[in-house]
């Protein structure tokens, strides 16, 4: 079994075989010899360029935990796409790739670049839904604290890198976004608001008074609402919120019957008659870092002409101290490329606000995991998107958070939904550029 460092050696050690094992990180593996048979095996059966399975990871008291991964999509472009430890490469395809990549030198993203160019070779990237190995856990956090290393900013430079391997991909793909993009209308429609704070809420008594006042306490030389959608609370948060006397407030009380998701929440207050012209995104958790957030984000539209703002944001705990990895700013984005590698990552920022015209066309799927991101990736394949890369967002960490803590079958399952996303709008870009 061959470490897997950079494209290179790789290659060199592909050098007169028909099959070869990497080993992609450093974790220590055990790897039974049937094992390596049954991975040699349903590589050649397949026709696959690459197969990878389902392992089991030893934890720090000698149990063993079982650790499924998700099939591989078109859209499975994120570089954090988990694979595991091992994976057998058919070295014809491998050679094949490294070829194909021999104009560039990757030095973080030669793993990347190549299962990016494997996945173009014969059956492509292949999951064996079986346990054919263990690997060390060494990483012990939840998934609370991983969710944002993907865009810390202490890893500048190995993003940058990540965004030049998954846009040269795209390319060679035919899937890059169109170049020009269309300018809105802001004085289309009447709206008896020029603004309105959408804030989806369930069993969040003790966060989402917080979130209201914050709204409440914007400073604007414009009117605005909050419009906040109770999903059938039962801890208290519906008496919390009609004990809130002021009349910006809207409050849309569902009794939970209607099978609204995050996204179906959003909906209800989209349609509804007071939303105004820019419905901005304040979750329940969270917070506005300051009174002129929503008069920023309003100036945004008008400057840009944009169907979407995405504003920055802080990791903070309950006293509003700053947590790991600190400001998310996703300075990554530029209007030339952002779309492209909006396909990458796995959020594109908060806080998110949309025009209100545009987004009635599109409406939010009905789930409450990658409802803003399917709507974002659709908004940036014809629109430009306005970037503020001031914190106007604290967004708050507690054991609360809905993403505090998944298991493994939830993370994946996040995953694989997300992915699909990212299949679709990969397909309608080909289909605009001629090469589905």
């Amino acid at each position: 079994m061959v470490q897997f460092t950079d494209i290179q050696n790789t290659l060199n050690a592909a050098e007169g075989r028909d099959v070869l094992l990497l080993h992609l990180d450093g974790r220590e593996v055990s790897l039974p010899p049937e094992s390596e048979l049954r991975f040699r095996q349903v590589l050649e059966y397949s026709g696959a360029s690459m197969v990878y399975s389902h392992y089991n990871e030893l934890l720090t008291d000698g149990s063993i935990e079982p650790h499924p991964c998700i099939e591989y999509q078109p859209g499975s472009l994120r570089d954090d796409f988990d694979f595991g430890s091992v994976v057998a490469v058919n070295a014809g395809a491998l050679r094949e790739a490294a070829v194909s990549l021999a104009v560039d030198n990757y030095a973080d993203g030669g793993w990347y670049a190549l299962r990016l160019a494997l996945s173009q070779w014969g059956r492509g990237l292949l999951l064996c839904r079986e346990y054919l190995y263990t690997a060390t856990r060494t990483d012990h956090r939840k998934t609370g604290a991983k969710q944002h290393d993907y865009v810390d900013p202490r890893r500048r430079d190995y993003q940058i890198c990540m965004e030049r391997v998954c846009t040269r991909h795209l390319e060679s793909i035919g899937g890059l976004a169109p170049v020009c993009k269309k300018e809105v209308n802001i004085e289309e429609s009447y709206f008896d608001v020029e603004a309105s704070v959408i804030i989806p809420v369930r069993n969040r008594c003790r966060t989402v008074r917080d979130a209201v006042m914050s709204a409440l306490s914007q400073q604007t030389d414009f009117p605005f609402n909050v419009i906040v959608v109770d999903n059938g609370s039962t801890d208290g948060t519906r008496e919390l919120l009609e004990a809130i006397h002021d009349d910006r407030l809207e409050l849309i009380r569902l009794d939970g019957s209607e099978g609204l998701n995050i996204g179906g929440c959003w909906n209800a207050a989209v349609l509804h008659e007071k939303c105004g012209r820019y419905a901005v995104q304040l979750d329940s958790d969270d917070l506005y870092s300051n009174a002129d957030t929503l008069s920023r984000i309003v100036r945004k539209f008008r400057d840009d002409k944009c169907a979407m703002v995405i504003g920055s944001y802080m990791l903070t705990d309950f006293k509003l101290e700053e947590l790991p990895p600190g400001k998310i700013d996703h300075a990554e984005w530029t209007d030339e490329n952002g779309p492209n590698n909006a396909l990458r990552i796995n959020g594109l920022g908060a806080p998110r606000a949309f025009y209100t015209p545009v987004l009635r066309k599109i409406l939010f799927p009905n789930v409450s995991y990658g409802e803003d991101y399917a709507v974002a990736l659709r908004i940036s394949r014809d629109y430009r998107v306005g970037r503020i890369y001031d914190v106007l967002y604290l967004c708050r960490r507690w054991d609360g958070n809905s993403d505090a803590a998944l298991s493994v079958e939830k993370t994946n399952q996040n995953n694989l939904y997300k992915d699909f996303l990212r299949t679709c709008e990969l397909a309608a870009r080909q289909n605009i550029n001629g090469t589905l």
